[in-house]
């Protein structure tokens, strides 16, 4: 079996393009700051559909703006 790509979160990216700051989004999305930081690190094991769906849905983004899975190497 091949390597498994390493999921990336852009959503600091997403952030910039929609000139947002953390707590709005985490304050929009019902969630903590701290949290939304961790995924932001890719520092999380997964994250909720309801969550990437409520990110998606105040960011006016899919999934894949925010997601990206990378090759190792």
């Amino acid at each position: 079996m091949p390597p498994l790509p390493q999921i990336v979160v852009r959503l600091d990216v997403m952030l910039a393009r929609r000139k947002m700051r953390s707590r709005e989004l985490a304050e929009r999305i019902g969630i903590t700051e701290q949290n939304l930081s961790l995924l932001k690190s890719g520092k999380v094991k997964g994250i909720r559909f309801d969550t990437l769906a409520a990110i998606c849905a105040v960011l006016e983004c899919q999934p894949g703006d925010i997601l990206e899975a990378v090759a190792e190497g």
